[in-house]
């Protein structure tokens, strides 16, 4: 990863570090996350399944843990 030196105003440098503290992340994490906003996200929309959705693996309780590999819970599937 690269390294830039940035200079802000006090005002700007003080929001970014209040939004830092409130997001519980670093000032670097949020100054990255608001020049992929800015100039758009190449990367977005890309990626595996796993890479898209993989915060949502395991958030249905109740679930068997081996429903996508037992043939027992596969059976009729895509018919």
């Amino acid at each position: 990863m690269r390294t830039i030196t940035l200079k802000l105003p006090d005002h700007l440098a003080d929001r970014l570090d209040q939004s830092a503290a409130d997001a519980k992340t670093t000032r670097s994490a949020l100054v990255r996350a608001a020049l992929e906003k800015a100039l758009g996200d190449e990367n977005a929309g890309t990626g595996s399944c796993f890479d898209l959705a993989g915060d949502l693996m395991g958030s249905i309780k109740g679930l068997p843990a081996d429903l996508a590999t037992n043939p027992v819970h596969l059976e009729g599937f895509g018919r």
